[in-house]
């Protein structure tokens, strides 16, 4: 598991009491003999989150995360597992080995960003006390932005001068080349026989610390003082930087994104800075790069509600809302349920970028235009109609293949069928017609949705949540509290280890994660919940969030309320199969006499069976 042996994650569990853990962070009540408190990952008044000291399991009713003191280390602090694992080491004081190899707890990775740290005091002190031309023209620019005063020290810009200074600077700390390397602040000079040895990275740059969710120098972008290319200078990709999952700014948008629920994304360093110093302090922007899945990920962990990419005037803009479409998938239509997520866009007018819009008009005026954005959607099917003349038939029928192209990777969702309406009237083609296209439009191959990755490899086929009966709806929520239950409480889930493996499962991942309790019980009878729920997570990431939200009462014994889930599920399995048999039953001439016979005392004896058996769960059970 990621390197750690399991009884080196026992021991780290063991070390981390869940509810010391969660009280680091927010302050936590007892009620009962469960603990509460605000959920440190969405913003709350009134507290949801739940702690149960006895299972170290936690549960937000708000938000529906939920896990074991792993996951809430994971997702407070935007940590992978093994991250989690070694941070929780550090704090509980525990030695373990990783890949057969003693764990520093001060590893490379840290070094790395001791590293960026260090440089990026070195630059920010030259900035602003540096005493050469360059210095000075760094000041100046900034202060053309309007990044004089206080800015400079809020954002830790800095100066990079060059010449090796900081290179000297840092091996005088004590750090060695390969590390100063690794780090891509410096670079290898030794194939440079004037040279030699190692030189800065960046000179004569204004420079841009990069920050990463928790706080941590990782990287630099540096512009440019006076005529030079390229005009912008990112870090390289290194141990510690990943262009395609950092944003600038994230670490200081996340909290005002948490309380609006909404994130910005716009284009540069300025842009970012300029907007905060307005007010406007949920933007963020991508790093010479593309907005990516991962980076729709990372924000819509802290902005639930809405994702509005603000897209420039000019030309350079306007071809990175074309490439914005490419983000359209099923993920922002209704039948997501809970993991939508809303992406929306907006451009700037009269060619300006962000700083120059709130610098000349305001920030009350970037805020209406923000209000005013428009889903991804509505967005992209208008602009690729607005590239036609509908004046004429040709035109109109160019514009109908490019808008409805849009929404051929949603395809056969309710939402996309409400779009193709649309486009019929603004087009001028009838709505038959425009739906028959719609249907006839092939979907392109794309990642999965967010439910699809909770099974991981294995394909996952739902139907939409909006469109289930509320039965359906019903026989699901017992199979999450089923599941939930035995997650909690294992022995049930020994006990109960009949109905786990031979429930039909309407949810899939449900399945999914019956099996790896199976298989976790079978490997380890002794295991406990939270050993139960990690191991689900290695099968199912959403595991944590499904198996501690059960909310069925355990007040008069988890074994009967357990017992209760199990007989629910077993009776709805009963009813589908006498419904399926009714179906057949249905189609009396496709059958033989003797096959209709025997399917009828089938049905007729399931039938009487099936009353039995709800007559006394109803009777003798509970809801």
């Amino acid at each position: 598991m990621a390197g750690f042996s399991e009884e080196d994650i026992r021991k780290v569990r063991e070390a981390n009491d869940l509810v010391s853990v969660v009280g680091d962070r927010v302050p936590v009540r007892q009620r009962g003999r469960d603990f509460w408190c605000c959920c440190p990952i969405h913003d709350e008044k009134t507290p949801s989150c739940k702690i149960d000291p006895a299972s170290q399991l936690w549960h937000c009713f708000g938000c529906g995360a939920g896990g074991d003191v792993f996951s809430f280390v994971m997702q407070v602090d935007d940590l992978d597992f093994p991250d989690a694992v070694r941070k929780l080491a550090e704090r509980g004081n525990v030695q373990i080995t990783e890949n057969g190899k003693p764990a520093v707890a001060h590893g490379y990775k840290a070094r790395l960003k001791d590293i960026c740290k260090e440089t990026a005091e070195f630059y920010h002190t030259q900035l602003m006390r540096g005493k050469d031309p360059g210095a000075a023209s760094a000041r100046t620019y900034l202060a053309s932005r309007g990044f004089g005063g206080e800015v400079p020290k809020r954002w830790e810009l800095g100066y990079a001068p060059g010449s090796g200074q900081l290179v000297r600077h840092l091996k005088a700390k004590g750090f060695k080349d390969k590390e100063l390397v690794d780090a891509n602040v410096a670079l290898d000079g030794s194939g440079d026989s004037r040279r030699g040895g190692l030189k800065d990275r960046f000179y004569n740059r204004v420079m841009f610390p990069i920050f990463d969710v928790q706080g941590d120098c990782i990287a630099f972008g540096g512009r440019i003082i006076g005529d030079g290319q390229p005009k912008y200078l990112n870090s390289q990709e290194t141990p510690v930087f990943h262009k395609s999952e950092v944003l600038f700014g994230l670490d200081k948008a996340k909290t005002a994104m948490a309380s609006s629920g909404i994130a910005v994304v716009v284009e540069g360093y300025t842009d970012v800075i300029a907007l905060h110093e307005a007010g406007i302090q949920n933007a963020v922007a991508t790093l010479g790069t593309a907005l990516t899945n991962q980076h729709i990920r990372a924000l819509s962990r802290h902005a639930k509600r809405q994702i509005i990419y603000l897209f420039d005037g000019d030309e350079a803009g306007q071809r990175a809302a074309d490439r914005a479409l490419g983000f359209i998938d099923r993920s922002m239509t209704p039948e997501a349920g809970r993991t939508k997520i809303e992406l929306a866009a907006v451009t700037l007018p009269d060619d300006l970028d962000p700083a120059d819009f709130v610098g000349q008009r305001g920030a009350d005026a970037l805020r209406e235009l923000l209000a005013s954005a428009r889903p991804l959607l509505k967005y992209g099917i208008e602009r690729r109609i607005a590239k036609h003349n509908l004046a004429s038939a040709e035109g109109r029928a160019a514009a109908l293949a490019d808008a409805l192209a849009v929404l051929a990777p949603i395809k056969d969702s309710i939402l996309a069928k409400d779009y193709a309406i649309q486009i019929a009237g603004m087009v001028r083609a009838r709505e038959d017609d425009v739906l028959e296209q719609l249907e006839l439009l092939e979907a392109p191959r794309q990642a999965p949705s967010h439910e699809e990755q909770a099974a991981g490899d294995k394909p996952v086929r739902r139907r939409p949540s909006s469109a289930l009966p509320q039965s359906e709806l019903s026989r699901r929520r017992y199979e999450r509290e089923f599941l939930s239950l035995v997650a909690r409480r294992p022995e049930e889930g020994l006990r109960l280890a009949d109905a786990l493996a031979q429930t039909q499962w309407h949810e899939p991942v449900h399945g999914l994660l019956s099996q790896s309790i199976l298989a976790a019980l079978a490997d380890n009878p002794a295991a406990k919940g939270p050993e139960i729920i990690t191991a689900a997570q290695q099968a199912v990431p959403a595991a944590a969030s499904i198996l501690t939200s059960g909310t069925m009462s355990e007040e008069s014994g988890a074994a009967q309320v357990a017992s209760f889930l199990a007989e629910e599920l077993a009776i709805g399995d009963m009813e589908d199969a006498v419904a399926a048999l009714k179906a057949e039953l249905a189609q009396a001439d496709r059958l033989d006499p003797q096959e209709y016979e025997l399917l009828f005392e089938s049905a007729v004896a399931m039938q009487k069976e099936l009353a039995k058996r709800r007559l006394a769960h109803t009777s003798g059970g509970q809801s």
